[in-house]
Protein backbone atom coordinates (compact mmCIF):
# COMPACT_ATOMS: atom_id res chain seq x y z
CA UNK A 1 0.00 0.00 0.00
CA UNK A 2 3.40 2.43 1.12
CA UNK A 3 4.24 2.42 -2.26
CA UNK A 4 1.29 3.10 -4.22
CA UNK A 5 0.61 6.32 -1.64
CA UNK A 6 4.58 7.07 -2.84
CA UNK A 7 4.16 6.86 -6.78
CA UNK A 8 0.91 8.74 -6.26
CA UNK A 9 2.67 11.63 -4.16
CA UNK A 10 5.75 11.99 -6.35
CA UNK A 11 4.05 12.24 -9.06
CA UNK A 12 1.98 15.21 -7.54
CA UNK A 13 5.38 16.56 -6.83
CA UNK A 14 7.11 16.12 -9.95
CA UNK A 15 3.86 17.65 -11.67
CA UNK A 16 3.21 20.96 -9.16
CA UNK A 17 6.35 20.66 -6.88
CA UNK A 18 6.39 23.25 -4.23
CA UNK A 19 8.08 26.45 -4.94
CA UNK A 20 11.92 26.37 -4.81
CA UNK A 21 11.37 22.78 -4.57
CA UNK A 22 12.52 19.94 -7.36
CA UNK A 23 11.69 16.29 -6.32
CA UNK A 24 13.41 13.35 -8.14
CA UNK A 25 13.98 9.69 -7.39
CA UNK A 26 17.71 8.89 -6.26
CA UNK A 27 17.37 5.84 -8.21
CA UNK A 28 14.64 5.07 -11.02
CA UNK A 29 13.94 1.45 -9.24
CA UNK A 30 13.79 2.75 -5.69
CA UNK A 31 10.78 4.74 -5.24
CA UNK A 32 11.74 4.64 -1.34
CA UNK A 33 14.84 7.35 -1.87
CA UNK A 34 14.25 10.49 -2.96
CA UNK A 35 16.55 13.29 -3.55
CA UNK A 36 15.27 16.76 -2.87
CA UNK A 37 17.20 20.26 -4.43
CA UNK A 38 15.56 23.14 -2.15
CA UNK A 39 16.57 26.54 -3.51
CA UNK A 40 17.64 29.03 -0.29
CA UNK A 41 14.55 31.15 0.84
CA UNK A 42 14.39 34.62 -0.64
CA UNK A 43 15.00 37.12 2.39
CA UNK A 44 17.56 34.09 3.99
CA UNK A 45 20.64 34.11 4.58
CA UNK A 46 20.41 30.57 2.50
CA UNK A 47 19.33 32.77 -0.99
CA UNK A 48 20.87 31.82 -4.13
CA UNK A 49 21.81 28.53 -2.92
CA UNK A 50 20.99 25.19 -3.78
CA UNK A 51 20.72 22.17 -1.02
CA UNK A 52 20.71 18.78 -1.94
CA UNK A 53 18.09 17.03 0.73
CA UNK A 54 18.05 13.65 0.94
CA UNK A 55 14.58 11.89 2.10
CA UNK A 56 14.25 8.52 2.89
CA UNK A 57 10.82 7.08 3.10
CA UNK A 58 10.04 3.80 5.67
CA UNK A 59 8.33 0.41 4.15
CA UNK A 60 5.49 1.35 6.37
CA UNK A 61 5.10 4.84 5.27
CA UNK A 62 2.53 6.68 5.61
CA UNK A 63 2.49 4.74 9.48
CA UNK A 64 5.89 5.97 9.99
CA UNK A 65 7.63 9.06 9.14
CA UNK A 66 10.08 9.63 6.58
CA UNK A 67 13.88 10.68 7.14
CA UNK A 68 15.18 14.26 6.15
CA UNK A 69 19.05 14.89 6.17
CA UNK A 70 21.05 17.75 4.21
CA UNK A 71 23.10 16.53 1.45
CA UNK A 72 25.02 19.69 1.43
CA UNK A 73 26.54 21.36 4.08
CA UNK A 74 24.50 24.17 5.74
CA UNK A 75 24.34 26.18 8.73
CA UNK A 76 21.84 25.77 10.57
CA UNK A 77 20.60 25.01 13.98
CA UNK A 78 17.91 21.99 13.41
CA UNK A 79 20.53 20.40 11.11
CA UNK A 80 23.35 17.78 12.43
CA UNK A 81 27.01 19.45 11.50
CA UNK A 82 28.45 16.09 10.52
CA UNK A 83 28.24 14.28 7.44
CA UNK A 84 24.74 13.41 7.89
CA UNK A 85 23.22 16.40 7.85
CA UNK A 86 20.57 15.12 9.70
CA UNK A 87 17.30 17.45 10.23
CA UNK A 88 15.25 17.50 13.46
CA UNK A 89 11.92 18.31 12.64
CA UNK A 90 9.43 18.24 15.14
CA UNK A 91 6.43 16.80 12.79
CA UNK A 92 8.54 13.99 12.07
CA UNK A 93 9.00 12.09 15.18
CA UNK A 94 7.53 9.08 15.58
CA UNK A 95 5.09 10.56 18.27
CA UNK A 96 3.83 13.55 16.62
CA UNK A 97 3.53 12.04 12.92
CA UNK A 98 0.27 11.87 11.73
CA UNK A 99 -0.40 9.12 8.39
CA UNK A 100 -2.43 11.91 6.54
CA UNK A 101 0.88 14.17 6.28
CA UNK A 102 2.12 14.62 3.02
CA UNK A 103 5.45 14.66 1.86
CA UNK A 104 5.05 18.31 0.15
CA UNK A 105 4.09 19.31 3.81
CA UNK A 106 7.21 18.06 4.75
CA UNK A 107 9.43 19.75 2.44
CA UNK A 108 7.53 23.02 2.73
CA UNK A 109 8.36 22.44 6.76
CA UNK A 110 11.95 21.81 5.93
CA UNK A 111 12.43 25.41 3.65
CA UNK A 112 10.42 27.09 6.05
CA UNK A 113 12.91 26.38 8.91
CA UNK A 114 15.66 27.95 6.27
CA UNK A 115 13.23 31.11 6.61
CA UNK A 116 13.19 30.56 10.67
CA UNK A 117 14.75 28.22 12.41
CA UNK A 118 13.63 26.76 15.61
CA UNK A 119 16.71 27.60 17.81
CA UNK A 120 14.34 26.00 21.14
CA UNK A 121 14.25 22.49 19.05
CA UNK A 122 17.83 22.70 17.91
CA UNK A 123 20.33 19.81 17.04
CA UNK A 124 23.30 22.34 17.02
CA UNK A 125 23.23 24.16 20.52
CA UNK A 126 25.84 26.14 19.97
CA UNK A 127 24.69 28.02 16.48
CA UNK A 128 21.25 28.01 18.29
CA UNK A 129 22.67 30.49 20.88
CA UNK A 130 24.31 32.40 18.51
CA UNK A 131 20.93 32.37 16.50
CA UNK A 132 18.91 33.49 19.34
CA UNK A 133 22.23 35.95 20.68
CA UNK A 134 24.48 37.14 17.95
CA UNK A 135 22.10 37.14 14.93
CA UNK A 136 24.26 39.33 12.56
CA UNK A 137 27.11 36.67 13.28
CA UNK A 138 25.18 33.55 12.16
CA UNK A 139 23.56 35.31 9.50
CA UNK A 140 27.30 35.92 7.88
CA UNK A 141 28.58 32.30 8.86
CA UNK A 142 25.42 30.67 7.01
CA UNK A 143 25.83 33.06 4.09
CA UNK A 144 29.48 31.77 3.76
CA UNK A 145 28.72 27.94 4.04
CA UNK A 146 26.07 28.87 1.39
CA UNK A 147 28.83 30.15 -0.55
CA UNK A 148 31.01 27.41 -0.29
CA UNK A 149 28.92 24.68 -0.25
CA UNK A 150 25.51 25.53 -2.30
CA UNK A 151 26.01 27.73 -5.03
CA UNK A 152 26.44 25.99 -8.31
Amino acid sequence: MGSKRIAKELAELTASPPEGITVELANESDIYQWKVYMDGPEGSPYHNGRFLVKLSLPTEYPFKPPSVSFGTKIYHPNVTNDDKGSMCLGMLRADEWKPSSKIAAVLEFARQLLVEPMPDDAVEGRIAEQYKNDRARYDEIAREWTRKYAMA
